[in-house]
Parts: C-alpha cells; structure tokens; sequence
C-alpha cells in the first residue's frame, strides 16, 4: 500500500511540475521579472551619466601628467655608454652629477 502511494503522489507532483513550465514554454519570462527589469530609458541614462571632461591636449589639468623636466637630462646619459650603465647602478641623477656636475 505504501509503495503505491508513493509512486501517486510521485507522478502527481511530476504532472504539475510538467503543466507550469508548460505555460511558461513560451519564451516569455514571469511578470515579476519584467517588472523588475523594465525601467524607462531617460531615468536609466540619467542614473549613469556621468559629467564629461573637457579636453584640450595643450593644456595639462590636475590628473594629467605633463612633460618630464628630466628627461633631455636623461638623453644626454643614455648616449653615454659609462653614464648610462652606471645609471642603471645607481640612479640616474647621481650618475648625470658624476659625469656632467649638477642638474
């Protein structure tokens, strides 16, 4: 009696199972889910726009990096064949001193 008890209340959860994704076979999702997605577009972008920056290359701002004042220093011991590997010991302002005195 128990086994066939069983197997029913089995194959009726089975059928019921079966009937509801039956219905949503359709492709179309829960109405729940789609209210929870949909959303008007202009209130969307107004959440996620951000303030645009303007650029000009001319000019260096507070996050842009601007030209290494070092760097035709830099040049000039890197075409030192001495300066240059001893830059790469000790740094390169204190092998630009050795060679050529202060920057």
């Amino acid at each position: 009696m128990r086994p066939l008890t069983l197997v029913t209340l089995l194959a009726l959860a089975v059928i019921c199972l079966c009937h509801r994704d039956a219905d949503n076979s359709n492709g179309a999702p829960d109405a729940h889910n789609t209210e929870a997605i949909a959303s008007n577009p202009a209130s969307a972008n107004a959440f996620v726009k951000r303030n645009k920056r303007q650029y000009n290359p001319n000019s260096y701002g507070a996050n842009a990096v601007g030209p290494d004042p070092l760097e035709p220093y830099r040049e000039v011991c890197e075409l030192s064949p001495d300066c240059d590997e001893l830059a790469d010991q000790i740094g390169f302002e204190e092998a630009y001193r050795r060679f050529y005195g202060p920057l």
